[in-house]
């Protein structure tokens, strides 16, 4: 039964509890003994599927989830894809109001950062595109 719950939750595009990120590439990333192609975000709740598949869709809307969040999560790591991006100040501005801080680097980097700042029970959350 918790078998096919898991993959229900899966097909929704949401899987709760916190996991590490087992592996990323070739457009997804494996987690929780299941893999999901396409960019996802980490939250304390879960894992969720995340529409983004460009640094320039990050915004507001797309961070709502993080905000609403946003009472545990004291850091969010932004994985840009390949490449590092910049994100807009008036955006960081709004997740510092929210009380969330915000680093911006690869999207392998902020996995593996996640990963450890998880195994160490931090308050920390991750936004993160797919890459190839």
């Amino acid at each position: 039964m918790a078998e096919r719950e898991s993959l229900n939750d899966l097909e929704s595009g949401f899987v709760p509890g916190r996991h590490i990120i087992d592996t990323y590439g070739n457009g997804g990333f494996r987690f929780a003994g299941m893999s999901h192609r396409g960019s996802i975000l980490l939250l304390p709740s879960g894992v969720r599927a995340w529409p983004v598949t460009a640094p320039q869709q990050i915004d507001r809307n797309a961070l709502r989830p993080v905000q609403a969040e946003a009472a545990g999560i004291e850091l969010l790591l932004v994985g840009t894809g390949l490449d590092i991006a910049a994100i807009d100040p008036a955006l960081r501005g709004w997740l510092k109001d929210a009380g969330v801080g915000l680093d911006v680097m690869q999207t392998g980097a902020a996995a593996r950062t996640y990963n450890i700042l998880v195994a160490e029970n931090r308050k920390v959350a991750a936004a993160l595109i797919a890459v190839a």
